[in-house]
Formats: structure tokens, C-alpha cells, sequence
């Protein structure tokens, strides 16, 4: 079994900045692409950013300049670093994993909520 756990949302003020966490722990073979989502109240979740094992990233142009991605692949952990943050960017933030074990799938971690206000 493989579980995602996230850790570092919070309350913020705009302009501020947060650092999400995601480990991947279980019987990991390998893990190809990782990535964060956000789901804000009455709105479907949207991809934010995604990093491929091979360090090849995409951002959604609204975070564009403002957060990156990225990874640690020796602690199966996938990072977020928010800065100028924005009350549009309050929302559930999900990290999400294509992991193989025997074989592969996609995992999502718990949600962690990000606040920002004005």
C-alpha cells in the first residue's frame, strides 16, 4: 500500500508565501510523475504544477512565476514553494503520484488547506 502524506498549508496574508510538502511512503518501486492540484470551494480541481522524474516541469499560468515544483527523489518527496501568494490561489491543495510498485497507478495524498486573505 502507498499513502501521501502533505504537510505546510496554513493561513497567510497576500503576498506571503508557504511550502507544501508531499512524502510518498509503502513498497515503491519507482515514481514517475508528481504533481499538485488545487480544488477551491464551488470550483473543479485544476492542475497547478507537474514534474517528471526526469526534472521536466508545467505550470498552470496562473502560478506561473510565483510557485515551483519540485523534487526529491532519494525521499520520494515532492515540494511546493508558493510565494506572492494571492487570495485566488485559497483553495484544498492535493499532491498526486503516478508510483509503481508491481504495477502502476496514481495515488493522492489528503488535501492540506492553503488561506490566503486580502
Amino acid at each position: 500500500q502507498v499513502q501521501l502524506v502533505e504537510s505546510g498549508g496554513g493561513l497567510v496574508q497576500a503576498g506571503g508565501s508557504l511550502r507544501l510538502s508531499c512524502a510518498a511512503s509503502g513498497s515503491i518501486a519507482r515514481i514517475n510523475g508528481m504533481a499538485w492540484y488545487r480544488q477551491a470551494p464551488g470550483k473543479q480541481r485544476e492542475l497547478v504544477a507537474h514534474i517528471t522524474s526526469g526534472g521536466r516541469l508545467n505550470y498552470a499560468d496562473s502560478v506561473k512565476g510565483r510557485f515551483t515544483i519540485s523534487r526529491d527523489n532519494a525521499k520520494n518527496t515532492v515540494y511546493l514553494q508558493m510565494n506572492s501568494l494571492k487570495p485566488e490561489d485559497t483553495a484544498v491543495y492535493y499532491c498526486n503520484a503516478w508510483v509503481v510498485t508491481i504495477v502502476q497507478r496514481d495515488y493522492w495524498g489528503q488535501g492540506t488547506q492553503v488561506t490566503v486573505s486580502s
